[in-house]
């Protein structure tokens, strides 16, 4: 792409993405930069190029570079000869259907035509050619994740992996090479099934040694390379002897014709014998093919074939010295490319005469070899390899092979723990060994204390790695390996935290139920007790996580148990204490609990379950009973409390900065992040919302799910009047959104609200009908209806000039409707409730500025609001005008602006000019 004057080129690199339609999390896994650092290079092309929004962006990279390079395929190490009949029935084949399977036995070439293919079609392709090696894919449940690495994905909380990719391709136009397909034909027919049902646009090709028997399936079946005439046969074992500098000579055509015959047209077969001929020349390897490959009986003609392959490699074989030919048996436990250090390990040799062992397998065409700045690494085919591996088991040695990559994995997994600056190219390199072993060793018995380690260590690295749906798998697979119960509920206990995170209540609960299960196996009795109250409190705290949200009377069951395994436990009755918060008191206001809460109750519940978890010296224990505390004081009435215990919580998890993270402690940082900008907007402190707020946008386990990460942060823009970072913040939110499968999450409804009512005021009525058609989609409720949705319509209404229907919006008196303006809005609420009393001049706009004084003492932006209402009521020009002052020092800029407009005079002008310069259009 061409660069524009002012454009930077990491800005041309984000605008390309962009064009390919990328999210912003996408964007930055790409280029290995934040997603906060994506925003700011987005925000900064939307003013460069006076564009509107994303969506102008994303076209206009489009216009400019129509025919991007879409190819990464892997880049053959050997030119590719002949096929142009296959490429051109492959091509068509995949123009007239969606999903066509190139099939064919071990060694006949379908991976390098169906590469050829992919390359010559990609300009069909408006969102480019990706290729999925399944190779390493020895789960046929990590079809996705597979996918998604190959698209650059993570993984969305809430959903897995499956869905993140079918939504991501959902509008793409696009072809995926699926490669090596054979192992694992169950979960990719599966996987597919549900990508082109709902992808229109995508177009698959796949390899494989068998059908995959899903609906779509054409089938190609690929020939061996043809004999007869200008034999590609042929060509190709010319060009490999010529490339080895012995090139032949146009009289050795036909003895190198019945070479090739002799080999069935087997491109695998071809090539090893080719690299053979400047050690044994034409005649020998004509003697050597002779008598082998015709003692064949039975079978089909492709069965043939595969044998002709299978005699050539027994022949390739017999030709290494013993050395090598048990270095190629060994290397072949290797799913993906490894480096003569990996393979001197798993051999057991030294790094020296491994090294030149590999030199030599990779001259003899049995082992490919890449290099680059980080090192040289060797890969084998799928059919070499399987051929090794057969031979160490024939040998009775395969066992004490993949031990041996056992151990080499686990020493990977170790050094990863340590985090460094390129962890995430680390553990993309060495995850599919880590997987293949681990699969291997969870069906070993006698490798089951080395598999619950792999396995404890795969699902803390995948967490890290935020792939957090194999985290839980796994540790849910530590738990059933583990020979100690202690350590199965221990681990179970993190796949719980895990699932909290992924926002799955009802795994979480499960989770926790069984680790109390297995607690009890080991008879204690207390860290039972804390796992059933934690699955009760789980059932009302995320109560919106569950599909299904488990019937108050087994809840409360639970909890009478917990209380009687517990005793005087310290930890478990803090657990107690707080499932009766929770449960017996609903703290969180549940969707299955009481519809009226005791407040004095609830509050003395709350009160002494932070202490009695405090007393615990358990960090997350007393954020779980803080946040519980805030929520009580927030049914109590009383915003400052709960910014002041939301804002305890905050410091006590920031006490944790220095220790590793844990799911769990990911999970109370985040649900606390957000409960403190809630928090201090409630009490109108803005600068402490906004610094929370971009805390919670800038979490790395957000990165999938920018709906989410920005929400509360938008709302604080709205509030603040911070326009511009609103809408560089909205057009992640709609995107993440959009990408997540626009959920119909009612959580998310205040940050559509308050950026449909920024748009409003800047008189953009596209972009605003736009942000009602979200906030539609997000479900009603009340507290859209009594709560911020009242709030931000009579915003809007006063900014417009008509008093009179913003004071009809907020008819409803505080107390009728307590709980839903309590919450964050009660101050906003009363205040802006009794600036469109004064403003409708209502004869009780005197009442109402007296009740709002009394309510909102102590919030500064409430305050001011209803100082200026008043100032205004009693026609005090000087007081007015202070409040401009007092806004512009909260950080409150519309606030600040709207006062110059309402003091009138030359001031309307000066106040108008400043929400221009904002974005905004005065009434």
């Amino acid at each position: 792409m061409a660069i524009e004057g002012g454009i930077s080129p990491r800005e041309a690199e984000v605008l390309e993405l962009l064009g390919s339609h990328c999210s912003n999390a996408e964007i930055a896994a790409r280029l290995f930069i934040s997603v906060r650092t994506v925003e700011s290079h987005v925000s900064s092309l939307l003013r460069k190029l006076d564009l509107p929004d994303r969506r102008a962006l994303a076209q206009r990279a489009a216009v400019d570079q129509p025919h991007r390079e879409p190819v990464p395929l892997p880049a053959p190490l050997t030119s590719f000869i002949g096929r142009a009949e296959e490429r051109a029935e492959l091509s068509e084949m995949i123009m007239a259907h969606r999903q066509v399977t190139a099939v064919g036995p071990g060694g006949v070439g379908k991976t390098r035509l169906a590469l050829a293919v992919a390359a010559e079609t990609a300009d069909r392709y408006a969102d480019g050619v990706w290729f999925v090696d399944l190779i390493p894919v020895t789960d046929p449940g990590l079809i996705a994740t597979g996918v998604a690495g190959a698209l650059g994905l993570g993984e969305q909380p809430g959903r897995d992996l499956t869905e993140s990719v079918v939504a991501a391709l959902a509008d793409r136009q696009a072809l995926l090479l699926f490669d090596n397909c054979e192992r694992v034909v169950d979960g990719v027919a599966l996987f597919l099934e549900r990508l082109l049902a709902a992808c229109p646009g995508v177009t698959v090709l796949t390899t494989s040694q068998a059908r995959l028997m899903v609906p779509f399936e054409r089938v190609y079946q690929v020939p061996p390379l043809s004999l007869a005439g200008e034999s590609d046969a042929v060509a190709l074992f010319m060009d490999r002897a010529q490339a080895a500098g012995w090139p032949l000579e146009p009289s050795q055509h036909d003895q190198v014709a019945a070479i090739c015959a002799r080999l069935d047209g087997m491109a695998l077969a071809i090539e090893l014998a080719a690299a053979r001929f400047p050690t044994l020349g034409l005649d020998g390897i004509t003697d050597a093919v002779s008598h082998p490959l015709r003692m064949l009986i039975g079978g089909s003609r492709a069965d043939e074939r595969h044998r002709s392959v299978r005699a050539v490699l027994d022949w390739s074989h017999a030709l290494l010295e013993p050395v090598d030919q048990d270095l190629l048996h060994q290397v072949s436990v290797f799913v993906a490319p490894f480096t003569a250090s990996a393979a001197a390990e798993v051999a057991g040799s030294a790094i020296d005469v491994v090294a030149d062992g590999l030199a030599r397998l990779a001259e003899q065409s049995l082992l490919g070899v890449t290099s680059s700045p980080k090192g040289t690494r060797y890969r084998a085919s799928e059919t070499i390899r399987q051929y090794g591996t057969e031979r160490l088991s024939q040998a009775d040695e395969l066992a004490g092979a993949r031990a041996r990559h056992l151990r080499w994995c686990l020493t990977q997994a170790v050094d990863l723990a340590v985090a460094g600056q390129d962890w995430r190219a680390r553990f993309d390199a060495a995850a599919d060994e880590l997987r293949a072993s681990l699969r291997w060793a969870a069906s070993e018995p006698e490798q089951r204390a080395d598999a619950y380690r792999l396995a404890r260590h795969v699902a803390e690295l995948t967490f890290t790695r935020h792939l957090i749906g194999e985290s839980q798998q796994r540790y849910e697979l530590a738990s059933a390996l583990a020979d100690d119960p202690a350590a199965t509920a221990s681990m179970l206990r993190q796949a719980a935290e895990v699932a909290a995170c992924r926002t799955r209540g009802d795994d979480m609960y499960r989770l926790y139920r069984a680790a109390a299960d297995a607690a009890r196996r080991t008879g204690d009795s207390a860290g039972a007790a804390v796992d059933l109250a934690t699955a009760a409190t789980a059932a009302y705290r995320f109560s919106s996580t569950f599909a299904q949200p488990p019937p108050e009377e087994e809840a409360i069951a639970l909890v009478s148990e917990a209380r009687e395994l517990g005793g005087d436990d310290p930890a478990a009755e803090a657990a107690v204490a707080l499932a009766e918060a929770g449960v017996l008191s609903d703290t969180f206001g549940a969707v299955q609990g009481p519809a009226d809460n005791a407040v004095a109750q609830t509050l003395a519940r709350a009160e002494r379950a932070v202490e009695l978890a405090r007393r615990t010296r358990n960090p997350l224990a007393e954020s779980a009973a803080l946040d519980a505390l805030t929520a009580a004081h927030a049914w109590a009435g009383d915003p400052f409390a709960c910014a002041a215990t939301a804002g305890r919580r905050i410091t006590l998890l920031s006490s944790m900065a220095d220790q590793p993270q844990t799911p769990g402690g990911v999970h109370e940082l985040i649900d606390g992040l957000g409960m403190a900008v809630q928090t201090s907007l409630g009490v109108g402190n803005l600068a402490d919302a906004l610094r929370r707020g971009r805390q919670l946008a800038d979490h790395p386990a957000l990165a999938e799910v920018a709906h989410r990460a920005t929400s509360w942060l938008l709302v604080a823009d709205a509030l603040a009047g911070d326009v511009e970072e609103l809408l560089t913040g909205s057009t992640r939110f709609l995107d993440g959104w959009r990408r997540a499968g626009s959920p119909a999450k009612a959580s998310l409804g205040p940050a559509a609200a308050a950026v449909a009512m920024i748009h409003n005021f800047r008189g953009d009525h596209d972009a605003e009908r736009e942000w009602q058609v979200v906030l539609d989609r997000l479900g009603d409720s009340s507290e859209r209806t009594y709560g911020y949705g009242a709030l931000f319509d009579a915003m809007r209404m006063l900014h417009h000039g008509r008093a009179g229907e913003a004071m009809e919006r907020m008819a409803p008196e505080p107390g009728e409707v307590w709980k839903w303006v309590t919450w964050i809005w009660l101050h906003w609420y009363v205040a802006i409730r009794a600036e469109a009393a004064v403003l409708a001049g209502s004869p009780e706009a005197r009442d109402r500025l007296a009740d709002a004084r009394t309510l909102t003492v102590g919030n500064p932006v409430a305050g001011a609001i209803v100082e200026r209402a008043e100032s205004i009521l009693d026609q005090d020009h000087k007081r007015l005008l202070a409040t401009a002052d007092v806004f512009e020092a909260l950080g409150c800029r519309y606030q600040a602006a709207r006062t110059m407009v309402l003091a009138g005079g030359e001031h309307t002008a000066r106040g108008a000019a400043v929400l221009a310069a904002r974005g905004a259009r005065p009434q």
